[in-house]
């Protein structure tokens, strides 16, 4: 037996360290699954960057884009796909069809009971029903708003991301729910953003994002407000909630919880389409990616700040697993991506792509966006999507973080 050489005490020999317990486990190996997203966003910043000062710069600027479309039907079927990706500040027909391509391939792989492709519209197979009735909404905008184009930039976006894929969420399959969600978001989210626009978020010096995510918030609270009212809408009855899967004894939970915060990053870029798939996101980033190398003048609203927006929005996505990650836990869910549509990208444009800009942004947008929206929605009344919560969290969020960061020093 050794002794002690202070007083002599006997002295054992150390044992085994304790194996650190599963929830430490799990927050590193997030961490570095998130670290891993955000580097692997660096990188393609740099590439693309490097790219685009060899661009053939193939194609029209996004300068008079708006003006073309109104008498142009080539213009105008652009504008339309390029509205499927304005959400995440890159409007650009090409992302639109990564973002489609990537959806599709999700959608055939699952269909064929395969799960390497994630799920997609959350796993309730309604995806179909989720992509036609936000397209026909988006179609409805264009036609009855396309015409104010001759102005210049108009938001007929909006409907596509909030309330005609939450009514048929919400309401179920089918053309009744198809239609009633497509119309409801054209003719309330729309003329919304329209108004608040010049009204609110001019006047206040605010980016027009919160005019838009606001439209969006009070559009779906008037539109469920009617659906409420139609005899031909019947809410769901929601599904038996699964338990998660939780990884076999022996498995590195390291390594699974890395793998795991890696493709919710990935996933958070399609959140806002209601298709939160990895697929879909990498279909929606090649495309943009693509898109900008081209032609560095249209996607990014012609800002050439492509890339900027691109690592600020992954990592803002990042900050807020790693501080969330717990809302995940026992098939819970967090708002994650909220700040990724709305203050981390509008602080990257506000402020010109400046470093402090991405990264305050970014750790502005994933600290509040994400609690705010759960307060919120967890307040709503039954028959309420949370995408209301969501939506009103990206416009106080940014409403605040701008000003904010606007104190800074330059």
């Amino acid at each position: 037996m050794l002794t002690s050489a202070v007083d002599g005490a006997p002295r054992r020999r150390p044992g085994p360290a304790p194996k650190k317990n599963a929830t430490e486990l799990g927050a590193l190996g997030t961490a570095l699954g998130a670290l891993a997203s955000v580097v692997l966003a660096g990188v393609l910043a740099l590439v693309l960057h490097t790219l685009a000062q060899q661009s053939p710069r193939l194609g029209p600027a996004f300068e008079g884009w708006a003006a073309s479309a109104t008498n142009s039907p080539f213009a105008a079927v652009r504008w339309l796909l390029g509205d499927m990706t304005e959400p995440l500040f890159y409007k650009s027909e090409l992302a639109a069809c990564g973002l489609l391509a990537g959806a599709l391939l999700a959608w055939w792989a699952g269909r064929r009971g395969k799960t390497w492709p994630g799920q997609l519209a959350y796993g309730t197979g309604l995806w179909p029903w989720v992509l036609a009735s936000a397209s026909l909404s988006l179609l409805l905008s264009n036609v009855v708003f396309g015409r104010m184009l001759d102005d210049g930039w108009q938001p007929t976006f909006v409907p596509f991301v909030c309330v005609a894929p939450a009514i048929v969420l919400m309401y179920g399959p089918g053309w009744r729910t198809c239609v009633t969600g497509a119309v409801l978001g054209a003719f309330t989210v729309t003329p919304l953003a329209l108004l608040l626009i010049p009204t609110l978020t001019a006047p206040l010096g605010l980016p027009p994002v919160v005019a838009n995510v606001l439209a969006m918030s009070l559009g779906s609270v008037l539109a469920f407000l009617i659906a409420r009212k139609l005899p031909w809408l019947v809410l769901r009855k929601p599904a038996p909630q699964t338990q998660p899967i939780q990884p076999p004894s022996g498995v590195n939970r390291v390594l699974t919880d890395a793998a795991w915060a890696a493709r919710r990053v990935l996933a958070d870029f399609t959140e806002t389409h209601f298709f939160a798939n990895e697929l879909a996101s990498a279909g929606v980033i090649f495309g943009v990616g693509v898109a900008f190398v081209l032609n560095p003048a249209l996607p990014g609203y012609g800002s050439n700040l492509v890339p900027h927006i691109l690592f600020a929005q992954a990592l803002t996505s990042a900050i807020g697993v790693v501080l969330w990650r717990s809302w995940y836990r026992n098939g819970g869910w967090a708002a994650t991506y909220a700040s990724l549509v709305s203050v981390a990208p509008a602080a990257v444009l506000a402020y010109d792509g400046s470093w402090w800009s991405i990264i305050g942004g970014a750790l502005l947008g994933a600290l509040l966006a994400p609690p705010i929206a759960r307060a919120i929605s967890a307040q709503l009344p039954e028959g309420f999507h949370p995408v209301i919560g969501n939506t009103a969290a990206m416009a106080i969020s940014t409403a605040a973080s701008l000003p904010i960061l606007g104190l800074l020093p330059h």
